[in-house]
């Protein structure tokens, strides 16, 4: 450690100058690192094709200059898609994960889930008060990059309105590695509390298998019933791992 602590973040702007040398001196002009021309084109890239004409890598990378500026972030930015699969699921990752891949420090993972958590917000809004069902894409994206690389199981609740709009996204219950107490009389309670008329359960699974259990099966067949006699529907149990996600109306279990 030097006089000054620097996190892997290097301290200084991109934009930092070396001090003048000595006036006896003249000194070489300094070469630029290869990665700034590199980091040029890439802005040039987005400004022009916005963010559909970059990879996840590529995208990544733009968020590394900020956070990491004076080194070549590519390395970095394609080694965590090999590590977590994509951008979603890059910002999805716990911040102990995020920090097992080389370059990342604790400062740029805590980085990182800031913007997971902005991105996060969003994600909420563009489905809070609109018909869920109809954004179904965008309500999955939002799920996994929430709860796929959770090292315990969440059980989540989307509780909705009569015309299917979310009203209300809650965890209910965090678990274990592979178990969450759920109790369905619970889930049904707050329902009535918010006045939802349906609701749709989400949970993960961290091994990463979304295959439903046979507790899974059980457990939503029993929600369904105590629900559906006060008038709550169940649109489907989503389970969300790293390795896809399984719907359980999509598999005819309930």
């Amino acid at each position: 450690m030097g006089k000054v602590e620097e996190d892997e973040r290097a301290f200084f702007s991109e934009g930092w100058v070396e001090p003048p040398q000595k006036a006896q001196t003249k000194a070489a002009p300094a070469e630029k690192p290869h990665y700034h021309g590199h980091r040029d084109r890439l802005r040039e890239r987005f400004v022009a094709g916005g963010p559909d004409a970059l990879p996840d890598y590529e995208l990544l990378e733009l968020l590394l200059f900020r956070l990491i500026p004076r080194v070549d972030t590519k390395p970095i930015a394609k080694a965590l898609i090999t590590r977590f699969g994509s951008l979603a699921e890059v910002l999805g990752a716990p911040a102990s994960l995020l920090e097992e891949v080389k370059g990342i420090g604790p400062t740029v993972a805590i980085d990182l889930k800031v913007v997971a958590a902005t991105a996060q917000r969003m994600a909420r809004g563009e489905v809070r008060g609109r018909e869920v069902l109809s954004n179904w894409t965008q309500l999955l994206d939002y799920c996994r990059s929430a709860m796929a690389f959770e090292a315990r199981e969440q059980f989540r609740i989307l509780f909705l309105d009569k015309k299917n709009g979310l009203i209300a996204d809650e965890v209910q219950q965090t678990g274990t590695v592979d178990h969450t107490p759920v109790y369905p009389r619970e889930v049904v309670k707050r329902a009535l509390e918010l006045s939802a008329s349906a609701v749709i359960l989400v949970h993960n699974h961290p091994s990463g298998d979304p295959t439903p259990s046979r507790a899974d099966i059980e457990m939503t067949k029993q929600i369904v019933e105590v629900a559906k006699p006060l008038g709550i529907a169940v649109h489907d149990h989503i389970i969300i791992g790293r390795k896809g996600n399984a719907s359980m109306k999509g598999l005819l279990l309930i």
